[in-house]
This record gives C-alpha cells, structure tokens and sequence, in this order.
C-alpha cells in the first residue's frame, strides 16, 4: 500500500507510470536518463512534481505524433 503522506502537487511513482503510461521500470529509466526528477519521498517510494510529470506527458504525446 503507498503511503497516502505524500506532498500536494506531487504523484507517486505508480501514478506517474499510469499518467505516462508506461510501467515502473520505464519511470525508472526515465530518471537514469534525466527525463524526469525525483522531487521528494524515499528512494524507495519516490515522488515526482505533477508539473514535471504533465509535461513530460505532453512533450512525449508530441513526439508520438510527430
């Protein structure tokens, strides 16, 4: 279960996969690769600013229909 202590404004790394839609392990490399930051949480249970992860969002939907 995820902790529901998390800061307004930010989403869980299982809410920022399903806002992207892609899995974990995708946030995950989205991270390595410095497309996404951490903003919070544990390394554990990370969480990541909605405005990065909506923007992010809208750059990849962009892309896709490039």
């Amino acid at each position: 279960m995820e902790s529901l202590n998390i800061r307004p404004g930010h989403l869980t790394a299982h809410q920022t996969a399903q806002q992207l839609g892609i899995g974990l392990d995708g946030v995950r490399q989205l991270v390595r690769r410095g497309q996404l930051q951490r903003s919070g949480g544990s390394p554990r249970q990370p969480w990541y600013a909605v405005q990065d992860v909506a923007a992010l969002a809208t750059k990849r939907r962009t892309a896709k229909a490039a």
